[in-house]
């Protein structure tokens, strides 16, 4: 099994995180099924980009940003551009790694209860340490793939426990509907499944797991069927929440609350072990992502095991558990984050579909007319609810 999954797992696990658990279970507190078909365009708009991340990657062997970087010939484009991803990428990751580490303590609380809670973040960051410093992307990719296996589990079986209505769910997939005052939570469906980070780290751990183009079907295999198992996890989340009736959710363990009913103290270590492989998975992948990013960005050229390289995503880390172990919550950090998030997922489609359809670097492995059809659509999709999140982020101020 192993030898056939590759990187397509590991974007399933970033974009799986806490966030993602919490924004699906609001959308099925609030909206019952009606929002499943904002996750099934999520999944296939993921599908579509990370597709192209990925033939990228297996092509030229080098990351998203190297490319981009030595395609753009103007250097004041190129260096503006750079830092555009740098700070978005960089600063974002060590905002929302709080967040992700937050997550893993919320599971950890769950299981073990919250007696220890001020040693959780600590645990965690201590984990998600140990795995990264290990340096070897097949040891960091079993790891991950055994907790994406055990996050699917977790979520798909507290979604078929709930005993769900299959017509309903059919209703709310395939007969798009926004709910007055949902298109809010629209947006944060999309921006948690169509993450931009994840177009950078999947075109570099492609090349860290197939060196041949024609390991090329074997690569979009697996990324077809990696983030489509991810969107159906996320899909059982929002039809697991869609059991609350009229309770307020302050966060995503108040969805194991509501489950006791169903099948006791069962629901709070199915939602803990959920959410801390969730916390523990995008806890990785988030400085990783960073490291990959200021290395294509710098041309280090440098492996897992470069001294350099676990100097990000040790900032990246340690920046996480200190924000979670000292309660400092970086309001305005995030706001950056999701305003930088806004204005970058269009411009690195952009990019990203400018780059797959030159010669000189896919050769004959460029987009096709139907891909670029796709490519068109999503970054429309994208302008516009990046519009609209930046508009509610500035409204906060």
């Amino acid at each position: 099994m192993f030898k056939k999954v590759g990187p397509g797992v590991l974007v399933a696990a970033a974009f799986i995180g806490p966030g993602t658990v919490t924004a699906c279970t609001l959308a099925g507190v609030e909206f019952g099924y009606a929002l499943l078909w904002a996750m099934l365009l999520s999944v296939l708009a993921t599908i579509v980009l990370q597709e192209m991340s990925a033939r990228l990657g297996i092509i030229t062997q080098r990351g998203l940003a190297d490319v981009i970087k030595t395609e753009l010939k103007v250097s004041w484009i190129k260096n503006t551009v750079i830092v555009i991803i740098l700070s978005a990428i960089v600063i974002g990751n060590a905002a929302y790694e709080a967040g992700n580490i937050g997550g893993a303590t919320l599971g950890l609380e769950a299981i073990f209860g919250a007696s220890y809670t001020v040693y959780y973040p600590w645990v965690i960051g201590v984990c998600a340490f140990v795995l990264l410093y290990i340096g070897s992307y097949k040891v960091l990719e079993k790891v991950l793939v055994s907790l994406v296996i055990i996050m699917s589990l977790s979520f798909l079986v507290t979604a078929i426990i709930t005993k769900p209505d299959i017509v309903a769910i059919l209703k709310g997939l395939l007969m798009p509907t926004v709910p007055k005052d949902g298109i809010l939570t629209i947006i944060a469906l999309v921006g948690t499944t169509v993450v931009p980070y994840n177009l950078f780290l999947h075109a570099s751990l492609v090349s860290e797991k197939w060196k041949s183009v024609t390991d090329l079907k074997a690569v979009k295999r697996d990324t077809y069927l990696s983030i489509a198992i991810g969107g159906l996890v996320s899909m059982a989340i929002i039809i697991a929440a869609t059991t609350i009736k009229g309770g307020a959710v302050e966060n995503v363990m108040d969805l194991a609350k509501s489950l006791q009913p169903l099948y006791g103290n069962a629901a709070k270590y199915f939602m803990g072990i959920g959410l801390f492989a969730a916390g523990v998975t995008s806890a990785v992948t988030a400085p990783l992502a960073a490291a990959y990013v200021a290395n294509s960005c710098f041309g280090w050229k440098a492996s897992l095991k470069d001294i350099r390289f676990k100097l990000v995503w040790m900032t990246i880390l340690a920046l996480g558990v200190v924000f979670m172990s000292f309660g400092i919550k970086p309001i305005e950090i995030i706001k950056f984050a999701q305003i930088a998030n806004g204005i970058l997922l269009p411009v690195i489609a952009i990019f990203l579909l400018w780059v797959v359809n030159r010669t000189a670097v896919m050769g004959k492995y460029k987009n096709s007319r139907l891909q670029n059809v796709f490519g068109f659509l999503i970054i429309a999709l994208a302008i516009i609810l990046g519009v609209k999140s930046i508009l509610k982020v500035i409204g906060y101020f």
